[in-house]
């Protein structure tokens, strides 16, 4: 078994920052992709920013500039901080894994979620 746990959400004024960081366990041979997700209230859940084993990222043109994702594999772990937060950055954000599992097995694993609210 795999699973993420994330951690990090919370209330933010606009302006403000938020880091969310998202660890996997159990297990795991190697970790490809990594990423993360957001679904706002009422709306299709879509992508923020991913990272590459190779180093590659990329970010939704909503928050370039803004976010940065960063990972670290020795501790199987992504984050993503935050900066110049909006009302519209208000959602829940899922973080995602591309996994291969010890067995040799590919996995597409999702966190639980952790809510960020940018409001005054």
């Amino acid at each position: 078994q795999v699973q993420l746990a994330e951690s990090g959400g919370g209330l933010v004024q606009p302006g403000g920052s938020l880091k969310l960081s998202c660890a996997a366990s159990g297990s795991i041979f190697s970790i490809n992709a990594m990423g993360w997700y957001r679904q706002a209230p009422g709306k299709e859940r879509e992508l923020v920013a991913t990272s590459t084993s190779g180093g590659s990222t990329n970010y939704a043109d909503s928050v370039k500039g803004r976010f940065t994702i960063s990972r670290d594999n020795a501790k199987k772990s992504v984050y993503l901080q935050m900066n110049s937060l909006k009302p519209e950055d208000t959602a829940v954000y899922y973080c995602n894994q591309r996994i291969v599992a010890n067995s040799g097995r590919w996995l597409e694993v999702w966190g639980q979620g952790t809510l960020v609210t940018v409001s005054s």
